[in-house]
């Protein structure tokens, strides 16, 4: 069994127990799939890539990483709800894609997934779009690097056009 079939396996488990105890869960739990939520977060990450934009425009790139990041994000939720689930945690959804994809249910470029994530990342790798967001979520920068901006940017948008096609298949 894959780490990332361990992990999803793990989110259910805990989002079972947690459910049982009250109403509320931080994990993963198999829902129906549902194409309305699905195009609801596509929704919403188009409007964290916009905010994204019009941060950078106001002079506050330093909030960028984190719109981009929530953008990226929410693609994600979208491909679990397409394929019913419903998560709650960064970790169970990112172990649920890669799981995904391991499984050929999708057809997504780990590449994309492993810049978003810190779990797929080999220890030589430069950062993740996880520890931009913490650099500038949580430290003192009030700009980001043009660089780094038109990359992340890139990215966004590559992430939430296959997000769309995967979608529509």
């Amino acid at each position: 069994m894959t780490h990332a079939k361990n992990k999803v396996d793990w989110c259910i488990k805990k989002a079972e127990k947690e459910l049982q105890k009250s109403n509320r869960h931080r994990g993963l739990i198999k829902t129906s799939p549902n194409k309305g939520k699905a195009n609801d977060f596509i929704e919403k990450a188009e409007h964290n890539l916009n905010a994204a934009i019009e941060f950078e425009k106001g002079n506050y790139s330093d909030w960028s990483p984190i719109a981009f990041f929530y953008s990226m994000y929410h693609c994600l939720l979208a491909i679990s709800a397409k394929f019913g689930y419903e998560s709650r945690n960064q970790e169970c959804t990112l172990a649920l894609i890669y799981n995904l994809i391991e499984d050929k249910k999708i057809d997504f470029n780990k590449r994309l997934l492993d810049d978003i994530s810190m779990l797929g990342i080999p220890k030589d790798k430069e950062r993740s779009i996880v520890d931009i967001r913490e650099f500038y979520q949580y430290g003192t920068s009030l700009s980001i690097k043009k660089d780094v901006y038109k990359d992340l940017l890139k990215l966004a948008k590559e992430i939430l056009s296959k997000t769309k096609d995967l979608l529509e298949e």
